[in-house]
């Protein structure tokens, strides 16, 4: 016996009804809403969508992506859950799509723009990053760091570790009263590391460019206790290996990690002949007039273009180091000596150095303790210097008379185009002739480099508005 078509529809779905006693046409039909609310009179979806639904679910037992036609394949990626595996995602997916979607849901900021607009890059550069932030010596096992390693290292080129971690304070080992904030003084009995050991990883990055490390512990608000932020010798005698072994780095900065001379001497002892490096930043640590001679043997020894050591304790002595290998560099073009000491002598030997000089072209020195004989100095190495546009002098007392000399300096000097002269005592009339052959150089260099000419303008007179 045939069923009736009403008998045949889905439980819990009704028909539309019409009344007995409705005229043909007569009445609106009534309708009953059905009982599953996802149930819709829509097609069983096609065979083909089924399968790739199947796919999507299994993907993790059995990854088949590449074998799809493009279509397919772009409908799986955009529907896979960024929960998969690394092992499975990270060297069989390059769309960057996934990425995105993989980076957007872990991270509330993502400037893609500063990892060469690939999102892959900065989900394993973030992804690393955050397991050597969190590495605790002698807890966490090196296997989740070398486990990475196989599926990130065609994709990290940068590394900013802002944070490392001490190894977990043993309270049978270590008593209040005792003296020593450095767990490598205490012999055999203390931790095997006292932080994370670069030596495991950096040589095993083809691409990596630039590390950017910071030895201390982030938001420790009242666990605070120094050697939360202590740089041992056994670490830094790690890190010179593991820089020395890293033949592709470029930039290496280490900030706010107390490094001292002796430390400054074992890392730059490591970087003598590197191959690549070209930038190096010691801001904000302890460096004085020894590890500054270690630097200056390392200018003339390697391919240094950017060298940075602000906020240290450089003094004359440091500072005429750096000016002897600076007389001879054909590479360095920028030197931030900023909040240094290096007076009256080191301002004059890094003037003299500058006349031989043809290579530099940013000069901060900034907060040194200058005065009105460094201006003189430097008055006279600005006019047989051609190479050198921005330079800063920044509180310093070079005084009234100083900053005429820097004045009649300027007049016979067309390549500077910066020169901050702020807290410096200078006259007004001095800042602001100085400002004007400033702009008349600007004016200049951007004519050259546009390609047009300009008949030179005197420098002790205000440029038109006009220009």
């Amino acid at each position: 016996m045939s069923q009736s078509p009403s008998s045949r529809r889905p439980r819990g779905v009704y028909a539309p009804v019409r009344p007995a006693n409705a005229a043909a046409g007569g009445q609106k039909m009534r309708s009953v809403i059905a009982e599953d609310p996802e149930w819709s009179l829509a097609l069983v979806p096609l065979l083909t969508t089924l399968c790739l639904q199947h796919i999507i679910k299994h993907f993790e037992e059995n990854p088949i992506l590449d074998e799809l036609k493009p279509k397919y394949k772009a409908y799986v990626l955009q529907r896979l859950p960024t929960s998969l595996s690394l092992n499975v995602t990270a060297n069989l997916i390059s769309d960057e799509s996934y990425w995105k979607r993989c980076c957007e849901g872990r991270w509330h900021l993502c400037d893609v723009s500063t990892y060469g607009n690939s999102w892959k890059r900065m989900f394993f550069e973030r992804h690393l990053e955050g397991i050597i932030e969190l590495f605790i010596p002698d807890a966490t096992d090196t296997k989740t760091v070398l486990d990475l390693v196989p599926l990130c290292r065609n994709y990290v080129k940068r590394l900013n570790v802002s944070q490392l971690l001490p190894p977990i304070k043993d309270p049978t080992r270590f008593d209040e009263d005792d003296g020593s904030d450095c767990a490598s003084d205490m012999g055999s009995e203390g931790p095997s590391l006292d932080h994370f050991d670069f030596r495991i990883l950096l040589d095993k990055l083809p691409n990596l460019e630039e590390l950017n490390v910071a030895y201390g512990v982030k938001g420790c608000g009242m666990n605070f206790e120094w050697n939360l932020f202590e740089f041992t010798f056994r670490d830094c005698e790690s890190l010179a290996k593991a820089l020395a072994s890293c033949k592709t780095l470029q930039v290496f900065r280490i900030h706010r990690s107390k490094v001292d001379d002796d430390k400054c001497c074992m890392l730059v002892g490591q970087l003598l002949d590197h191959p690549s490096l070209q930038e190096l930043d010691f801001s904000h640590n302890h460096i004085s007039d020894r590890g500054a001679r270690a630097i200056g043997k390392l200018l003339n020894r390697s391919q240094l273009k950017r060298l940075v050591v602000c906020n240290n304790q450089i003094r004359a002595s440091g500072a005429q180091a750096l000016a002897h290998a600076l007389g001879k560099n054909a590479n360095l073009t920028s030197l931030n000596l900023r909040l240094n000491r290096i007076g009256d002598e080191g301002g004059q030997a890094l003037a003299q150095a500058l006349m031989k000089n043809q290579t530099l072209v940013n000069l901060h020195l900034g907060g040194n303790k200058m005065t009105e004989p460094t201006a003189v100095a430097l008055s006279q190495a600005l006019v047989e210097n051609w190479t050198l546009k921005s330079l800063n002098l920044s509180n310093n007392k070079l005084g009234v008379d100083g900053g005429k000399l820097l004045e009649e300096a300027m007049s016979h000097n067309s390549s500077l185009v910066e020169c901050d002269i702020r807290l410096t005592d200078v006259a007004q009339d001095s800042e602001y002739c100085i400002a004007q052959a400033l702009r008349a150089n600007q004016i200049q260099a951007a004519r050259k480099k546009s390609g047009t000419t300009m008949i030179p303008m005197p420098k002790s007179e205000p440029v038109p508005a006009s220009e």
